[in-house]
Formats: C-alpha cells, structure tokens, sequence
C-alpha cells in the first residue's frame, strides 16, 4: 500500500534524542536532538504533513552542548528540556535546562525550507536545572498531562522534583530521594506515571526497577534482577494504571504488574541487541513499539495484557468475575498477541521511538546515523481496533 510507506529525513548529525512535541495536538510535529562534538548541536522540528506524504524542517542551534536527552512541555509547545554534555576543566559535565523556541521559528521556513539549517535561531536558555552537588543529570522528565510547572531530573543517584516558576525562568528544587545500596549506582532512566494523580514515578538503575511515591519521596516497590543485563527504559500503560513495560541489554521487553514483582506477566524477545526504548501508544495500549541497537524498530500488538483483551474495552473487574457466562465466554476468547511489523529501514543503532501526540496511529524512530523515519500502523490493524 503505497499510503503506508514510510516517510524518510537524515540529519546531517549524529543524534539519540527524539520527542513528539506533546502539547501540539493537531500538527504532527517531532523535535530531534544532534549529537556533534566539533559543531554547534542543533534541534530539527520535523513537521510531518500527512496528506502529501512530506516533512517540513526547521533548525534551532542549541549550543550548550550534544544533546543526550529531549523532553517538551505538555502545556506549552514552545518549551522543551535537553540533557546535553558539557566540557569544564577538561571534564565532562552532563547538565539539564529549561529552554524557549524563539517566537518567530516558524515563519518563512516553508517558503525556502534551507533558509532556518544555513541561518538557525537560537534557543532562549530559561534555567538550568543543575544542581552540581547530586551529579550529572541523565534525563528530565515532564509532569504527565500537567501545567508545565513541574519536571523530575534523575541525576546520578539522585531524584529532584523541580517547581517551575516566573514563566519557567526559574526553577526550585522541592523535594529529592536519593538510592542507596552498594557501588556507584546511577539511574539510567526513568518514567513518570500518569496516574495516581501523578505522584508515582519508576527509575532504572542497572538491572532494577524502582517504583517512587513523589509525595513522600520513599520508594513504594523494587524489582531487584527485572533483565538480565542493565535496563534501558521504561513506559507506563496509559490505560492500565499497574502495568509497566521495560527493555534492556538482555535483548529482552517485558511487561509488568507492579502489584505482584515476582514475575514479568509477559516477556518478548524479538530483538538480537540491546533494547534501547519501548512505548505505549497513547490510545491504544496494545499497541508497543520497541527500538533495538540491532537495528530494527518493532510493532507488537500485545492485546493480551492491554485494556481491550476481547477487541474491546474491559474493566479490571470485569475480568476477575469471569464465572457466570460461560456460553459467552467461548465467542470472547482473548485474542492473540503478535509481532505486526518489524521495520527495517534504519541501518544504525536506533536509540529512540515515538508516537505523535497528534495522530494516534503514527510514530518516529530515530537511529544514531542521524536518520528519522516516520510510519505508520498497518490500515488492517487499524481497523481491527476501530471496527
């Protein structure tokens, strides 16, 4: 089907860092991050135009450094968050900021799209979210649908919960946990629940997962050995408030109810190299994309474990009194989890998979070489879940 092919833009970079642009809600727009050591790194807005198959870019120069991690606002569409890599004193210092698209990025750049990549704006810097006492900082996490006022940068062994203020021009450090054990333990990644009215957040840290109430920043679970090797990343089922995913160098997803850590409540093993991300879709949980070092991005429907198990919506409690039909329950078998797609169009690691804010059944991947791909959810599938 030539409407699902997919829609291919190289980076003259190297890059890791990939987000959709959360509080932009009806363009299909991603932000990329560069990765260069001898030029001024950049940030590529990519607008996907959908009805003639066609990306627009524009380039923000972001000259602090190379850029590890991106996160937007999910309240205002001009700010976004970097992690990026510093030299001071002929070390390297990973830091976090708060930054501003400048006003105008947007005009002129589809009269001449190469206008914005030989002459960038530049970002307006709003804060920095550094606190060199706790460490480098490996990523900054937004709160889940909130005002914009509040981000949780992992650093080091560190958890900081920021308050935004002034606009977000200045940022104030409100409460902090802090992990504890034996060696040098450092925090990998981490995901901030959306529900629990947001007070939940889980970390990886080597080969465990942590869970976190932000209220009394006390940890409220461990899954000590979750993979084999350390975990890469982590989602939150949009749908299903107990149900977490993670990935990591064990080649190995798995999917988890953080009620009952003894085991996975399902595991994949799809990939042949690390996995460096997994993602929910926002709408359809049973959809999960999985990005891997060996090159390959992965779809899976997993609807066995997702809110719609039938093909249709199920409560939690429905599932536990499954007694009293059993005529039914021969026309409800749950159906079938599958690989639906591996895409193979990435010839790099690829470090990062996103799915747009905007339009429920497309998604980015982002390989080191540089090169976004956009896709799309087969039309069959697409209509299996509507229909």
């Amino acid at each position: 089907m030539e409407d699902d092919a997919p829609v291919i833009y190289g980076l003259e970079f190297q890059a890791r860092s990939l987000t959709a642009q959360t509080a932009e809600t009806d363009a299909i727009r991603f932000l990329v991050g560069t990765q260069s050591l001898k030029f001024d790194n950049q940030i590529h807005i990519i607008d996907f135009d959908d009805e003639n198959n066609i990306i627009n870019k524009n380039v923000l120069l972001h000259q602090a450094g190379e850029i590890w991690n991106i996160g937007a606002s999910p309240a205002d569409k001009e700010v976004l968050t970097t992690c990026y890599n510093k030299t001071s004193d002929s070390r390297v210092v990973s830091c976090a900021a708060v930054w501003r698209m400048p006003t105008n990025w947007e005009t002129g750049s589809h009269e001449s799209p190469d206008d914005s990549a030989h002459n960038p704006q530049t970002l307006e810097l709003l804060c920095h979210l550094d606190d060199s006492a706790h460490g480098n900082a490996a990523c900054v996490l937004w709160e889940p649908m909130g005002d914009g006022k509040r981000v949780i940068s992992l650093a080091d062994n560190h958890v900081l919960l920021w308050d935004l203020q002034e606009s977000s021009t200045q940022a104030t450090i409100s409460s902090t946990a802090m992990l504890e054990g034996k060696g040098q333990l450092k925090f990998t990644s981490g995901k901030w629940s959306p529900h629990h009215n947001c007070s939940q957040l889980a970390t990886a840290s080597d080969t465990a997962i942590r869970g976190w109430d932000l209220r009394t920043m006390n940890q409220i679970y461990c899954i000590d050995n979750a993979h084999g090797q350390l975990v890469r990343d982590l989602d939150f089922n949009p749908n299903r408030q107990y149900y977490l995913a993670s990935c990591g160098d064990d080649c190995k997803v798995k999917f988890w109810d953080v009620r009952n850590i003894q085991e996975p409540i399902k595991t994949l093993e799809e990939h042949s190299h690390w996995v460096w991300s997994v993602r929910y879709n926002h709408s359809h949980d049973q959809l999960v994309l999985t990005a891997s070092s060996d090159s390959r991005l992965i779809l899976s429907n997993m609807v066995s474990i997702s809110s719609e198990p039938f093909g249709h919506l199920v409560d939690d409690e429905d599932l536990s009194d499954g007694e009293d039909n059993h005529q039914e329950d021969k026309c409800k078998e749950p159906l079938k989890d599958s690989v639906v797609s591996t895409y193979e169009e990435h010839e790099d690691s690829v470090y990062a998979a996103e799915w747009s804010s905007a339009d429920p059944w497309l998604f980015a991947s982002l390989s080191y070489d540089g090169r976004l791909v956009i896709n799309r959810v087969p039309r069959t599938l697409k209509y299996q879940i509507l229909l």
